[in-house]
């Protein structure tokens, strides 16, 4: 099985991190998003067994009290290995903000004591919205690979409608993006029967939210 660094991937993203662009150039679209056509021969292997992995983790919860269909993990860019990972917390925690990827990074930080991921990768079972797109930035990581979109997601939650990949052409922190990967695979996230009995319960909390 080929390594991250066989793929091409990790020198030109070590190489952004080491040395970032002064403004909004063209060379941080280029990196990250404009070959678009090329994308999927970016994806490979150990990219989908990295989303399996992940899958796999979240699912599961879908045999708790709790089931959540997000999930990330997050991983050496060069080697593959697993650095951390995590589900949504959002009800368990009482925090909006704690989404599979925004707990996974800030748990990746905390276990290396520094605030950059630059050197890692995250795969997320989602397309992160626009919240944990923007952390995963700030967080310097070198490329987000995601399962589901954000459109898949929307057929059951609600959400927020700019892509990952938008967010990441108008940063100046380069960070590749790439997906659907195993899109249908994690698309039963969604559709298990547990998870739609969970998906019932939070649309019933909103609207007594709203009516209070």
């Amino acid at each position: 099985m080929r390594s991250f660094a066989e793929c091409g991937l990790i020198v030109a993203m070590q190489k952004l991190n080491k040395h970032p662009a002064a403004g909004r150039g063209c060379s941080v679209i280029n990196c990250g998003m404009a070959l678009s056509a090329s994308a999927n021969s970016r994806v490979t292997a150990m990219d989908e067994e990295r989303m399996r992995e992940i899958f796999e983790f979240t699912a599961r919860t879908l045999a708790t009290k709790r089931p959540v269909p997000f999930g990330a993990l997050i991983v050496n860019t060069r080697t593959g290995e697993r650095l951390m990972r995590a589900t949504n917390a959002v009800l368990r925690e009482s925090d909006p903000s704690a989404h599979g990827e925004t707990r996974t990074v800030r748990l990746a930080c905390k276990k290396l004591k520094r605030p950059s991921l630059a050197g890692f990768t995250m795969y997320s079972t989602c397309e992160p919205c626009p919240m944990c797109m923007a952390n995963a930035l700030w967080a310097r990581l070198d490329r987000v690979v995601f399962g589901a979109t954000i459109e898949d997601a929307n057929r059951f939650v609600q959400q927020i409608h700019i892509s990952a990949k938008e967010v990441a052409r108008r940063s100046d922190m380069p960070c590749v993006v790439d997906g659907p990967v195993l899109r249908d695979l994690c698309n039963t996230l969604f559709t298990h029967p547990n998870m739609q009995k969970a998906f019932r319960t939070w649309s019933s909390s909103r609207n007594k939210a709203g009516k209070s």
